[in-house]
């Protein structure tokens, strides 16, 4: 709300903020059926398959709701995405507990997180630009409402995780306002393929700081995510 003000917004209609809380409602969605297959411990399946899914819904959405039309480079960059999103975000597992996780409970959960993601970027994606990032605002708003009921059966925190939770939030407002201003700068498609890459990121940062090994498989994912970018950047 505090960006919300910042930026100019010239006219805000309702129908702007009402598709805004319906992202909302993808998001919160979104976070509780990630972190419960999370906790299952089924990372090496849930987190590839939502962010895959996410990208196929989204995209298909875009081209069969919204009328994009990619060209032929931007649609070589959303194919190399989506096995480059697989290998990136999975990481194998020979503990018994991750293989009985794989199965089932796990690719579930992903796959309906996978529909609150693309639910989140096809509402927000429908906001007007004249109407500022108050339809992020409203999104936020939203999302709390629907997690609250969660996180009071959870609360208090300690002071250290709360201060993670503000900051995580704060992350996830800044990243879709950051999205909706693309998604006013090009076609929905490419907006969402671009911001589904961030998976790669925390693996290019373990590198860059924890110094983590990645695997082969991984290695290659890096590579594709990288030639994604720059052929949906030249497309």
């Amino acid at each position: 709300m505090a960006a919300a003000l910042l930026v100019p917004a010239s006219f805000v209609h309702p129908a702007d903020l009402r598709w805004g809380a319906v992202s909302g409602v993808g998001s919160a969605a979104a976070m509780l059926l990630l972190n419960r297959g999370l906790s299952r411990g089924a990372m090496s399946v849930v987190v590839p398959v939502s962010a895959v899914t996410s990208v196929v819904l989204s995209v298909l959405g875009g081209v069969l709701v919204l009328g994009d039309r990619p060209t032929p480079l931007a649609w070589t960059g959303i194919a190399v995405t989506a096995p480059a999103l697989w290998l990136v975000s999975g990481r194998r597992s020979s503990s018994p507990k991750s293989r009985d996780a794989t199965t089932g409970r796990g690719a579930q959960d992903g796959l309906l997180a996978s529909v609150g993601v693309a639910v989140q970027y096809l509402a927000l994606a429908q906001a007007g630009p004249s109407s500022g990032l108050w339809p992020v605002a409203a999104g936020r708003l939203d999302a709390v409402a629907v997690l609250l009921p969660t996180a009071v059966r959870h609360s208090p925190l300690p002071p250290m995780r709360s201060a993670q939770a503000l900051l995580t939030g704060a992350g996830a407002a800044l990243a879709l306002s950051l999205y909706l201003l693309a998604t006013q700068r090009q076609m929905l498609a490419v907006a969402v393929v671009l911001a589904s890459l961030y998976p790669a990121l925390p693996v290019v940062l373990g590198l860059a700081v924890l110094h983590e090994r990645v695997d082969r498989s991984q290695a290659v994912g890096l590579l594709g995510a990288a030639v994604a970018t720059v052929l949906l950047a030249l497309g």
